[in-house]
Protein backbone atom coordinates (compact mmCIF):
# COMPACT_ATOMS: atom_id res chain seq x y z
CA UNK A 1 0.00 0.00 0.00
CA UNK A 2 1.37 3.75 -0.95
CA UNK A 3 1.71 6.67 1.43
CA UNK A 4 -1.14 8.16 -0.06
CA UNK A 5 -3.32 4.98 0.54
CA UNK A 6 -3.27 5.82 4.26
CA UNK A 7 -5.82 8.67 3.65
CA UNK A 8 -3.01 10.39 6.21
CA UNK A 9 -2.05 13.40 3.47
CA UNK A 10 -4.52 15.95 4.09
CA UNK A 11 -4.54 15.26 8.31
CA UNK A 12 -2.93 18.93 9.02
CA UNK A 13 -3.85 20.29 11.71
CA UNK A 14 -5.07 23.83 11.82
CA UNK A 15 -3.36 26.30 13.65
CA UNK A 16 -6.12 28.98 13.01
CA UNK A 17 -7.66 29.07 16.47
CA UNK A 18 -4.19 29.85 17.71
CA UNK A 19 -3.88 32.58 14.86
CA UNK A 20 -4.23 32.46 11.24
CA UNK A 21 -0.92 33.42 10.19
CA UNK A 22 2.39 35.46 10.97
CA UNK A 23 1.14 38.18 9.38
CA UNK A 24 -2.34 37.72 11.70
CA UNK A 25 -2.93 41.49 12.76
CA UNK A 26 -4.44 39.45 16.26
CA UNK A 27 -0.76 37.88 16.39
CA UNK A 28 1.08 41.49 16.12
CA UNK A 29 -1.34 42.96 18.96
CA UNK A 30 -0.78 40.38 21.36
CA UNK A 31 2.93 40.50 20.75
CA UNK A 32 2.84 44.33 21.44
CA UNK A 33 0.41 43.88 24.46
CA UNK A 34 2.97 41.03 25.72
CA UNK A 35 6.04 43.17 26.11
CA UNK A 36 3.51 46.52 27.10
CA UNK A 37 2.38 44.73 29.86
CA UNK A 38 5.31 43.11 31.38
CA UNK A 39 6.82 46.43 31.28
CA UNK A 40 3.69 47.71 33.34
CA UNK A 41 3.43 44.94 35.87
CA UNK A 42 7.50 45.40 36.46
CA UNK A 43 7.26 49.20 36.97
CA UNK A 44 3.92 48.63 39.69
CA UNK A 45 4.99 45.59 41.74
CA UNK A 46 8.70 45.13 41.43
CA UNK A 47 10.23 45.94 44.55
CA UNK A 48 6.57 45.66 46.22
CA UNK A 49 6.18 41.93 47.09
CA UNK A 50 7.04 41.48 50.07
CA UNK A 51 4.46 44.73 51.23
CA UNK A 52 1.01 42.67 49.49
CA UNK A 53 -1.10 41.43 51.63
CA UNK A 54 -3.67 38.47 50.40
CA UNK A 55 -5.51 40.90 47.81
CA UNK A 56 -2.63 42.15 46.49
CA UNK A 57 -0.30 39.29 45.55
CA UNK A 58 -3.40 37.65 43.71
CA UNK A 59 -3.78 40.40 41.22
CA UNK A 60 -0.05 40.05 40.87
CA UNK A 61 -0.10 36.48 40.35
CA UNK A 62 -3.37 36.63 37.96
CA UNK A 63 -1.98 39.23 35.69
CA UNK A 64 1.88 37.02 35.70
CA UNK A 65 -0.58 34.34 34.43
CA UNK A 66 -2.49 36.60 31.90
CA UNK A 67 0.81 37.68 30.23
CA UNK A 68 2.17 34.03 30.49
CA UNK A 69 -1.06 32.41 29.04
CA UNK A 70 -0.34 34.89 25.67
CA UNK A 71 2.93 34.93 25.26
CA UNK A 72 2.62 31.00 25.55
CA UNK A 73 -0.08 31.23 23.11
CA UNK A 74 2.37 32.87 20.27
CA UNK A 75 5.20 30.57 21.45
CA UNK A 76 3.38 27.56 20.64
CA UNK A 77 1.95 29.07 17.41
CA UNK A 78 5.77 29.80 16.71
CA UNK A 79 6.95 26.23 17.72
CA UNK A 80 4.31 24.06 15.51
CA UNK A 81 5.07 26.12 12.25
CA UNK A 82 8.64 25.37 12.53
CA UNK A 83 8.34 21.64 14.19
CA UNK A 84 6.44 20.44 10.93
CA UNK A 85 8.69 22.44 8.22
CA UNK A 86 12.41 22.73 10.02
CA UNK A 87 13.79 23.43 6.87
CA UNK A 88 11.63 26.80 6.26
CA UNK A 89 14.14 29.71 7.36
CA UNK A 90 11.28 31.92 7.73
CA UNK A 91 9.92 29.71 10.51
CA UNK A 92 12.73 29.19 12.35
CA UNK A 93 13.33 32.80 12.21
CA UNK A 94 9.77 33.80 13.75
CA UNK A 95 10.80 30.83 16.36
CA UNK A 96 14.19 32.76 17.43
CA UNK A 97 12.00 35.91 17.30
CA UNK A 98 9.55 34.90 19.87
CA UNK A 99 12.07 33.47 21.67
CA UNK A 100 13.73 36.58 22.12
CA UNK A 101 11.03 38.38 22.82
CA UNK A 102 9.89 35.82 25.87
CA UNK A 103 13.34 36.74 27.11
CA UNK A 104 13.08 40.20 27.12
CA UNK A 105 10.03 39.89 28.96
CA UNK A 106 11.45 37.38 31.79
CA UNK A 107 13.89 39.97 32.37
CA UNK A 108 11.17 41.84 33.83
CA UNK A 109 9.07 39.36 35.78
CA UNK A 110 11.98 37.67 37.46
CA UNK A 111 11.74 39.99 39.86
CA UNK A 112 8.85 38.47 41.32
CA UNK A 113 10.21 34.84 42.03
CA UNK A 114 13.16 36.35 43.64
CA UNK A 115 11.02 38.18 45.76
CA UNK A 116 8.67 36.04 46.44
CA UNK A 117 10.82 33.06 47.44
CA UNK A 118 12.22 36.18 49.91
CA UNK A 119 9.36 36.56 51.56
CA UNK A 120 9.56 34.81 55.10
CA UNK A 121 8.70 31.30 55.39
CA UNK A 122 5.93 31.99 58.19
CA UNK A 123 4.60 35.03 56.07
CA UNK A 124 4.69 33.47 52.78
CA UNK A 125 2.77 30.07 54.62
CA UNK A 126 0.19 32.66 56.42
CA UNK A 127 -0.59 34.40 52.46
CA UNK A 128 -0.75 30.74 51.26
CA UNK A 129 -3.66 29.79 53.35
CA UNK A 130 -5.55 32.71 52.59
CA UNK A 131 -8.50 31.79 50.67
CA UNK A 132 -8.06 34.81 48.21
CA UNK A 133 -4.89 32.95 47.04
CA UNK A 134 -6.61 29.19 47.10
CA UNK A 135 -6.68 29.09 43.32
CA UNK A 136 -2.38 29.66 43.29
CA UNK A 137 -1.64 28.51 46.58
CA UNK A 138 0.25 25.23 45.19
CA UNK A 139 1.81 27.40 42.33
CA UNK A 140 2.98 29.51 44.95
CA UNK A 141 4.54 27.03 47.30
CA UNK A 142 6.43 25.03 44.56
CA UNK A 143 7.86 28.27 43.47
CA UNK A 144 9.64 28.26 46.98
CA UNK A 145 11.10 25.48 46.28
CA UNK A 146 13.72 27.04 44.08
CA UNK A 147 14.58 29.09 47.00
CA UNK A 148 17.94 27.98 47.70
CA UNK A 149 18.77 27.66 43.38
CA UNK A 150 17.95 31.27 42.67
CA UNK A 151 20.56 33.85 42.02
CA UNK A 152 20.42 37.84 42.04
CA UNK A 153 18.29 39.44 39.92
CA UNK A 154 21.41 40.79 38.41
CA UNK A 155 22.71 37.34 37.40
CA UNK A 156 19.37 36.03 36.56
CA UNK A 157 18.35 38.65 34.31
CA UNK A 158 22.03 38.09 32.63
CA UNK A 159 21.02 34.52 32.05
CA UNK A 160 17.64 35.18 30.59
CA UNK A 161 19.34 37.52 28.50
CA UNK A 162 21.41 34.76 27.31
CA UNK A 163 18.58 32.62 26.74
CA UNK A 164 17.85 32.39 23.17
CA UNK A 165 21.39 31.73 22.28
CA UNK A 166 21.84 29.22 24.60
CA UNK A 167 20.34 25.56 25.04
CA UNK A 168 16.94 26.49 22.68
CA UNK A 169 18.99 27.87 19.90
CA UNK A 170 21.17 24.49 20.11
CA UNK A 171 18.29 22.45 20.27
CA UNK A 172 17.22 23.91 17.08
CA UNK A 173 19.61 23.78 15.31
CA UNK A 174 20.17 20.32 16.28
CA UNK A 175 16.26 19.65 14.79
CA UNK A 176 17.35 21.54 11.63
CA UNK A 177 20.23 19.13 10.97
CA UNK A 178 17.77 16.17 11.38
CA UNK A 179 15.50 17.68 9.38
CA UNK A 180 17.67 18.30 6.24
CA UNK A 181 19.69 15.16 6.79
CA UNK A 182 18.37 12.30 4.28
CA UNK A 183 19.71 8.65 4.54
CA UNK A 184 20.59 6.19 1.64
CA UNK A 185 20.23 6.50 -2.19
CA UNK A 186 16.99 7.04 -2.26
CA UNK A 187 17.20 10.56 0.44
CA UNK A 188 14.69 9.42 2.79
CA UNK A 189 13.42 10.89 5.99
CA UNK A 190 14.66 9.76 9.57
CA UNK A 191 11.31 8.51 10.41
CA UNK A 192 11.24 6.25 7.02
CA UNK A 193 14.23 4.79 8.08
CA UNK A 194 13.44 4.32 11.61
CA UNK A 195 10.31 2.27 10.27
CA UNK A 196 12.63 0.25 8.24
CA UNK A 197 13.75 -1.76 11.76
CA UNK A 198 10.45 -3.40 12.19
CA UNK A 199 10.60 -5.25 8.59
CA UNK A 200 10.48 -8.35 8.62
CA UNK A 201 12.70 -8.96 5.62
CA UNK A 202 16.46 -9.25 7.57
CA UNK A 203 18.21 -7.57 5.03
CA UNK A 204 15.62 -4.43 4.53
CA UNK A 205 16.52 -4.05 8.82
CA UNK A 206 20.14 -4.78 8.23
CA UNK A 207 20.30 -1.99 5.08
CA UNK A 208 18.12 0.76 7.11
CA UNK A 209 20.62 0.48 10.31
CA UNK A 210 23.41 1.35 7.93
CA UNK A 211 21.40 3.82 6.26
CA UNK A 212 20.99 5.18 9.48
CA UNK A 213 24.59 5.50 10.43
CA UNK A 214 25.73 6.32 7.52
CA UNK A 215 23.68 9.66 7.52
CA UNK A 216 24.39 10.19 11.20
CA UNK A 217 27.87 9.86 10.80
CA UNK A 218 27.88 12.73 8.31
CA UNK A 219 26.95 14.93 10.95
CA UNK A 220 28.70 13.66 13.38
CA UNK A 221 31.14 16.35 14.21
CA UNK A 222 28.11 18.76 14.29
CA UNK A 223 25.63 16.38 16.69
CA UNK A 224 28.94 15.72 18.80
CA UNK A 225 29.29 19.45 19.25
CA UNK A 226 25.85 19.93 19.92
CA UNK A 227 25.86 17.47 22.24
CA UNK A 228 28.82 19.35 24.13
CA UNK A 229 28.13 22.61 24.51
CA UNK A 230 24.70 21.60 25.93
CA UNK A 231 26.35 19.19 28.57
CA UNK A 232 28.40 22.46 28.95
CA UNK A 233 25.49 24.68 29.57
CA UNK A 234 23.83 22.60 31.98
CA UNK A 235 27.49 21.91 33.96
CA UNK A 236 27.46 25.58 34.28
CA UNK A 237 24.07 26.03 34.67
CA UNK A 238 24.16 23.76 38.02
CA UNK A 239 27.06 24.94 38.95
CA UNK A 240 25.97 28.33 39.30
CA UNK A 241 22.60 27.01 41.35
CA UNK A 242 24.02 24.79 43.61
CA UNK A 243 22.50 21.52 42.57
CA UNK A 244 23.83 18.57 44.12
CA UNK A 245 23.87 16.36 40.86
CA UNK A 246 23.11 17.06 37.56
CA UNK A 247 19.75 15.14 37.69
CA UNK A 248 18.56 17.32 40.69
CA UNK A 249 17.36 20.17 38.87
CA UNK A 250 14.95 17.74 37.20
CA UNK A 251 13.65 16.07 40.49
CA UNK A 252 12.95 19.37 41.53
CA UNK A 253 11.16 19.89 38.83
CA UNK A 254 8.93 16.70 38.51
CA UNK A 255 8.10 17.38 42.57
CA UNK A 256 10.15 14.39 43.63
CA UNK A 257 12.61 13.95 46.50
CA UNK A 258 15.86 12.41 44.79
CA UNK A 259 15.77 9.11 47.01
CA UNK A 260 12.39 8.45 44.99
CA UNK A 261 14.30 8.28 41.71
CA UNK A 262 17.09 6.60 43.16
CA UNK A 263 14.48 3.92 44.34
CA UNK A 264 12.58 3.66 40.51
CA UNK A 265 16.21 3.60 38.85
CA UNK A 266 17.55 0.57 41.28
CA UNK A 267 14.75 -1.63 40.86
CA UNK A 268 14.79 -1.25 36.99
CA UNK A 269 18.36 -1.77 36.67
CA UNK A 270 17.72 -4.59 39.39
CA UNK A 271 15.59 -6.39 36.64
CA UNK A 272 17.68 -5.88 33.35
CA UNK A 273 17.58 -9.87 33.67
CA UNK A 274 13.54 -9.40 32.19
CA UNK A 275 14.81 -7.79 28.57
CA UNK A 276 18.06 -10.07 28.17
CA UNK A 277 15.19 -13.38 29.19
CA UNK A 278 13.05 -12.09 26.48
CA UNK A 279 15.63 -11.65 23.70
CA UNK A 280 17.58 -15.13 23.67
CA UNK A 281 13.88 -15.98 23.58
CA UNK A 282 12.93 -14.19 20.62
CA UNK A 283 16.22 -15.30 18.68
CA UNK A 284 14.88 -18.81 19.05
CA UNK A 285 11.25 -17.80 17.69
CA UNK A 286 13.04 -16.06 15.09
CA UNK A 287 15.50 -18.93 14.31
CA UNK A 288 18.33 -16.85 14.49
CA UNK A 289 22.02 -17.85 15.45
CA UNK A 290 22.83 -14.47 16.62
CA UNK A 291 20.68 -11.38 17.45
CA UNK A 292 22.23 -8.16 16.31
CA UNK A 293 20.85 -4.71 17.21
CA UNK A 294 19.11 -4.41 14.23
CA UNK A 295 17.08 -7.04 14.98
CA UNK A 296 15.83 -5.66 17.99
CA UNK A 297 12.33 -4.82 16.22
CA UNK A 298 11.59 -7.69 13.56
CA UNK A 299 8.25 -8.94 13.86
CA UNK A 300 7.62 -12.08 14.95
CA UNK A 301 5.74 -14.53 13.18
CA UNK A 302 1.97 -14.41 12.98
CA UNK A 303 2.23 -10.82 13.71
CA UNK A 304 -0.42 -8.83 11.71
CA UNK A 305 1.21 -6.98 9.01
CA UNK A 306 -2.01 -5.17 7.83
CA UNK A 307 -1.45 -1.70 6.75
CA UNK A 308 -3.67 0.32 8.68
CA UNK A 309 -5.15 3.43 7.21
CA UNK A 310 -5.59 6.64 9.07
CA UNK A 311 -9.29 6.16 9.20
CA UNK A 312 -9.10 2.60 10.54
CA UNK A 313 -6.87 3.76 13.82
CA UNK A 314 -9.04 6.63 14.20
CA UNK A 315 -11.40 4.28 14.80
CA UNK A 316 -9.44 1.51 16.68
CA UNK A 317 -7.83 4.02 19.05
CA UNK A 318 -11.77 5.34 19.82
CA UNK A 319 -12.86 2.01 20.41
CA UNK A 320 -10.40 1.62 22.72
CA UNK A 321 -11.15 4.68 24.46
CA UNK A 322 -14.83 4.39 24.35
CA UNK A 323 -14.34 0.98 26.27
CA UNK A 324 -12.66 2.46 29.25
CA UNK A 325 -14.36 6.01 29.28
CA UNK A 326 -17.12 7.55 26.79
CA UNK A 327 -15.79 11.03 28.10
CA UNK A 328 -12.29 9.94 27.09
CA UNK A 329 -13.40 9.14 23.61
CA UNK A 330 -15.36 11.92 23.22
CA UNK A 331 -12.77 13.84 24.45
CA UNK A 332 -10.32 12.29 21.62
CA UNK A 333 -12.85 12.41 18.85
CA UNK A 334 -12.52 15.71 18.75
CA UNK A 335 -8.91 15.85 17.84
CA UNK A 336 -9.65 14.10 14.51
CA UNK A 337 -12.49 15.47 13.60
CA UNK A 338 -11.63 19.70 14.37
CA UNK A 339 -7.93 19.68 12.99
CA UNK A 340 -6.11 19.19 15.93
CA UNK A 341 -3.52 16.59 14.85
CA UNK A 342 -0.71 16.94 12.17
CA UNK A 343 0.31 13.18 10.84
CA UNK A 344 1.86 12.90 7.50
CA UNK A 345 5.23 12.01 7.23
CA UNK A 346 7.25 14.73 5.11
CA UNK A 347 10.21 16.18 4.27
CA UNK A 348 11.42 18.81 7.14
CA UNK A 349 9.45 17.61 9.44
CA UNK A 350 10.62 17.04 12.72
CA UNK A 351 10.90 13.25 13.87
CA UNK A 352 9.06 11.44 16.79
CA UNK A 353 5.62 12.90 18.15
CA UNK A 354 4.42 14.70 20.74
CA UNK A 355 1.57 16.61 22.29
CA UNK A 356 1.66 20.27 22.50
CA UNK A 357 -0.91 21.47 25.59
CA UNK A 358 -1.07 25.48 24.07
CA UNK A 359 -3.11 27.12 26.72
CA UNK A 360 -6.33 26.45 28.92
CA UNK A 361 -8.19 28.58 26.32
CA UNK A 362 -7.30 26.50 23.36
CA UNK A 363 -6.89 22.67 22.98
CA UNK A 364 -3.78 20.64 22.66
CA UNK A 365 -2.22 19.95 19.24
CA UNK A 366 -0.58 16.17 18.30
CA UNK A 367 1.99 15.79 15.83
CA UNK A 368 2.55 12.21 14.63
CA UNK A 369 4.57 10.75 11.61
CA UNK A 370 1.94 8.25 10.53
CA UNK A 371 2.99 5.51 8.36
CA UNK A 372 0.56 2.73 8.99
CA UNK A 373 1.60 -0.01 11.67
CA UNK A 374 0.30 -1.31 14.16
CA UNK A 375 3.15 0.47 16.63
CA UNK A 376 2.12 4.13 14.75
CA UNK A 377 -1.66 2.93 15.97
CA UNK A 378 -0.11 2.51 19.25
CA UNK A 379 1.81 6.17 19.35
CA UNK A 380 -1.18 7.96 18.12
CA UNK A 381 -3.19 6.43 21.04
CA UNK A 382 -0.16 7.28 23.15
CA UNK A 383 -0.35 11.36 22.06
CA UNK A 384 -4.04 11.37 22.38
CA UNK A 385 -3.35 10.53 26.12
CA UNK A 386 -1.56 13.22 26.68
CA UNK A 387 -3.90 15.20 24.69
CA UNK A 388 -7.02 14.16 26.79
CA UNK A 389 -4.64 14.72 29.84
CA UNK A 390 -4.14 18.39 28.58
CA UNK A 391 -7.39 19.12 27.60
CA UNK A 392 -9.25 17.75 31.14
CA UNK A 393 -6.27 19.63 32.95
CA UNK A 394 -6.85 22.96 31.15
CA UNK A 395 -9.65 23.96 33.71
CA UNK A 396 -6.98 24.28 36.50
CA UNK A 397 -5.84 27.48 34.33
CA UNK A 398 -2.15 28.17 32.76
CA UNK A 399 -0.27 27.67 35.93
CA UNK A 400 -1.50 24.66 37.63
CA UNK A 401 -2.45 22.64 34.44
CA UNK A 402 0.97 22.22 33.85
CA UNK A 403 1.64 18.86 35.16
CA UNK A 404 5.14 16.84 36.16
CA UNK A 405 6.52 15.07 33.41
CA UNK A 406 6.55 11.93 35.90
CA UNK A 407 2.50 12.10 36.26
CA UNK A 408 2.28 13.46 32.04
CA UNK A 409 3.46 10.08 30.88
CA UNK A 410 0.59 8.37 33.29
CA UNK A 411 -2.06 9.44 31.02
CA UNK A 412 -0.58 8.49 27.57
CA UNK A 413 1.23 4.82 28.60
CA UNK A 414 -2.32 3.95 30.28
CA UNK A 415 -4.14 5.26 26.58
CA UNK A 416 -1.53 2.36 24.95
CA UNK A 417 -2.75 0.07 27.62
CA UNK A 418 -6.21 0.38 26.68
CA UNK A 419 -6.06 0.15 23.08
CA UNK A 420 -3.30 -2.91 23.79
CA UNK A 421 -6.32 -5.35 25.59
CA UNK A 422 -8.86 -3.84 22.87
CA UNK A 423 -6.92 -5.09 20.06
CA UNK A 424 -6.19 -8.60 22.13
CA UNK A 425 -9.84 -8.91 22.06
CA UNK A 426 -10.07 -8.91 18.06
CA UNK A 427 -7.15 -11.36 17.15
CA UNK A 428 -8.03 -15.24 16.52
CA UNK A 429 -5.09 -17.64 16.91
CA UNK A 430 -2.56 -18.09 19.14
CA UNK A 431 0.34 -17.22 16.84
CA UNK A 432 -1.34 -13.87 16.12
CA UNK A 433 -1.65 -13.13 19.96
CA UNK A 434 1.49 -14.45 21.19
CA UNK A 435 3.24 -12.26 18.45
CA UNK A 436 1.10 -9.12 19.75
CA UNK A 437 1.90 -10.18 23.69
CA UNK A 438 5.77 -10.01 22.49
CA UNK A 439 5.75 -6.50 20.18
CA UNK A 440 3.66 -4.91 23.79
CA UNK A 441 6.14 -6.55 25.75
CA UNK A 442 8.88 -4.43 23.73
CA UNK A 443 7.02 -1.39 23.87
CA UNK A 444 7.20 -2.20 27.53
CA UNK A 445 10.85 -2.79 27.50
CA UNK A 446 11.24 0.82 25.16
CA UNK A 447 9.33 2.60 27.65
CA UNK A 448 10.94 1.04 31.15
CA UNK A 449 14.24 -0.98 30.68
CA UNK A 450 15.84 1.13 27.57
CA UNK A 451 14.49 4.49 28.99
CA UNK A 452 16.52 3.78 32.40
CA UNK A 453 19.36 2.71 30.33
CA UNK A 454 19.20 5.88 28.48
CA UNK A 455 19.02 7.48 31.93
CA UNK A 456 22.19 5.92 32.79
CA UNK A 457 23.81 7.08 29.41
CA UNK A 458 23.19 10.59 30.72
CA UNK A 459 24.38 10.48 34.01
CA UNK A 460 27.62 8.96 32.93
CA UNK A 461 27.81 11.57 29.90
CA UNK A 462 26.97 14.74 32.21
CA UNK A 463 29.32 13.09 34.91
CA UNK A 464 32.07 12.51 32.68
CA UNK A 465 31.94 15.77 31.06
CA UNK A 466 32.12 17.83 34.21
CA UNK A 467 35.08 15.55 35.78
CA UNK A 468 36.91 14.97 32.01
CA UNK A 469 36.17 17.72 30.14
CA UNK A 470 34.41 17.62 26.16
CA UNK A 471 33.79 14.68 24.91
CA UNK A 472 34.83 12.98 21.63
CA UNK A 473 32.10 10.82 19.90
CA UNK A 474 34.42 7.97 20.19
CA UNK A 475 33.50 8.49 24.52
CA UNK A 476 30.03 8.84 23.96
CA UNK A 477 29.42 6.10 22.08
CA UNK A 478 31.92 3.77 24.29
CA UNK A 479 29.44 5.01 26.87
CA UNK A 480 26.13 4.53 24.49
CA UNK A 481 27.40 0.87 24.50
CA UNK A 482 28.05 -0.14 27.60
CA UNK A 483 25.21 1.49 29.34
CA UNK A 484 23.06 -0.36 26.46
CA UNK A 485 24.92 -3.55 27.14
CA UNK A 486 24.10 -3.60 31.13
CA UNK A 487 21.03 -4.06 29.55
CA UNK A 488 21.02 -6.91 27.08
CA UNK A 489 23.91 -8.92 28.86
CA UNK A 490 24.54 -11.43 26.01
CA UNK A 491 21.33 -11.09 24.43
CA UNK A 492 21.66 -8.98 21.98
CA UNK A 493 24.93 -8.34 19.44
CA UNK A 494 25.46 -4.28 19.48
CA UNK A 495 27.51 -4.15 15.85
CA UNK A 496 29.50 -1.17 15.19
CA UNK A 497 26.75 1.20 13.70
CA UNK A 498 24.85 1.36 16.61
CA UNK A 499 27.57 3.49 18.95
CA UNK A 500 26.60 6.29 17.15
CA UNK A 501 22.80 5.89 17.90
CA UNK A 502 22.85 8.16 20.99
CA UNK A 503 23.22 11.53 18.41
CA UNK A 504 19.91 11.33 17.31
CA UNK A 505 18.08 11.43 20.49
CA UNK A 506 16.42 14.77 21.14
CA UNK A 507 15.36 14.26 24.71
CA UNK A 508 18.67 14.03 25.90
CA UNK A 509 19.36 17.94 24.76
CA UNK A 510 16.13 19.35 24.73
CA UNK A 511 14.76 17.88 28.36
CA UNK A 512 17.88 16.60 30.03
CA UNK A 513 17.35 14.20 32.50
CA UNK A 514 13.74 13.64 31.53
CA UNK A 515 13.95 10.00 30.28
CA UNK A 516 13.33 8.02 33.75
CA UNK A 517 9.80 10.03 33.33
CA UNK A 518 8.64 6.83 30.94
CA UNK A 519 9.84 3.73 33.27
CA UNK A 520 7.93 6.34 36.25
CA UNK A 521 4.83 6.11 34.34
CA UNK A 522 4.54 2.66 32.83
CA UNK A 523 5.79 0.92 36.10
CA UNK A 524 2.96 3.32 37.73
CA UNK A 525 0.28 2.92 34.82
CA UNK A 526 0.83 -1.35 35.37
CA UNK A 527 -0.49 -0.67 39.01
CA UNK A 528 -3.09 1.56 37.87
CA UNK A 529 -4.20 -1.26 35.60
CA UNK A 530 -4.57 -3.19 38.06
CA UNK A 531 -7.00 -1.53 40.20
CA UNK A 532 -9.06 -0.90 37.53
CA UNK A 533 -9.53 -4.63 36.64
CA UNK A 534 -10.58 -5.14 40.37
CA UNK A 535 -13.01 -1.84 40.24
CA UNK A 536 -13.73 -0.53 36.63
CA UNK A 537 -16.84 1.56 38.23
CA UNK A 538 -15.05 2.55 41.25
CA UNK A 539 -11.65 3.38 39.06
CA UNK A 540 -12.46 5.21 36.02
CA UNK A 541 -13.80 8.22 37.49
CA UNK A 542 -11.05 8.62 39.90
CA UNK A 543 -8.46 8.30 37.09
CA UNK A 544 -10.33 10.75 35.11
CA UNK A 545 -10.24 12.95 38.70
CA UNK A 546 -6.36 12.44 38.82
CA UNK A 547 -5.69 13.87 34.98
CA UNK A 548 -8.10 16.81 35.49
CA UNK A 549 -6.10 18.01 38.66
CA UNK A 550 -3.32 18.35 36.23
CA UNK A 551 -0.63 19.70 38.05
CA UNK A 552 -2.19 21.50 41.06
CA UNK A 553 -0.47 19.05 43.46
CA UNK A 554 2.37 17.52 44.08
CA UNK A 555 2.49 13.64 42.32
CA UNK A 556 2.56 11.88 46.04
CA UNK A 557 -0.26 14.14 47.22
CA UNK A 558 -2.05 13.17 43.57
CA UNK A 559 -1.25 9.80 44.05
CA UNK A 560 -2.53 9.52 47.55
CA UNK A 561 -5.99 8.34 46.98
CA UNK A 562 -4.95 5.28 45.10
CA UNK A 563 -2.50 3.82 48.12
CA UNK A 564 0.37 4.77 46.31
CA UNK A 565 3.73 4.73 48.08
CA UNK A 566 6.43 5.94 45.21
CA UNK A 567 9.21 5.65 48.00
CA UNK A 568 8.34 2.10 48.31
CA UNK A 569 11.02 -0.27 46.28
CA UNK A 570 8.32 -2.87 46.45
CA UNK A 571 5.76 -0.75 44.60
CA UNK A 572 8.15 -0.65 41.34
CA UNK A 573 8.78 -4.12 41.96
CA UNK A 574 5.13 -4.77 41.76
CA UNK A 575 5.41 -3.04 38.10
CA UNK A 576 8.20 -5.11 37.32
CA UNK A 577 6.51 -8.19 38.44
CA UNK A 578 3.64 -7.83 36.26
CA UNK A 579 6.24 -7.09 33.29
CA UNK A 580 7.47 -10.44 34.36
CA UNK A 581 4.50 -12.29 34.29
CA UNK A 582 3.55 -11.34 30.78
CA UNK A 583 7.30 -12.69 29.72
CA UNK A 584 6.35 -16.22 31.80
CA UNK A 585 3.40 -16.37 29.63
CA UNK A 586 5.31 -15.97 26.51
CA UNK A 587 8.03 -18.62 27.46
CA UNK A 588 5.04 -21.14 28.21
Amino acid sequence: MEKQDLNVQEVIWNLDDLYTGRDDPALQRDHRWCLDRSEEIEKKYSGRVGELDATGLFALVESLEELDCRLGSISTFAYLGFATNTRDEAAAAFLQEIRETASRIDTRTVFFELEWNAVPAERAEELCRAPKLARYRHHLESMRRYADHLLSREEETLLLERAPVGRSSWTSLFDKVMGHMKFGEDGRTEEEVLSDLYSPDRETRKKAAGELTCGLKSQLHVLTHIFNTILADKMIDDRLRRYGSWLSSMNLYNELEDRTVEVLTKAVTSRYDIPARYYRLKKELLGLDELFDYDRYAPLPHLPEKVITWDECREMVLEGFAAFSPEMADIAARFFERGWIHAPIMEGKRGGAFAHPCVPEVHPYVMVNYNGTLRDVSTVAHELGHGVHQYLAAKQGYYNSDTTLVLAETASVFAELILFKGQMELLETAGEKRSFIAQKLESIFATVFRQVAMNRFEDAIHNKRRNDGELSADELGELWIRTQKEMFADSVTLTDNYRVWWSYIPHFLSTPGYVYSYAFGELLVLSLYRLYTEDPAGFVPRYLELLAAGGRDTPYRLLAPFGIDLDDPGFWHGGLGLIDEMLGELEE
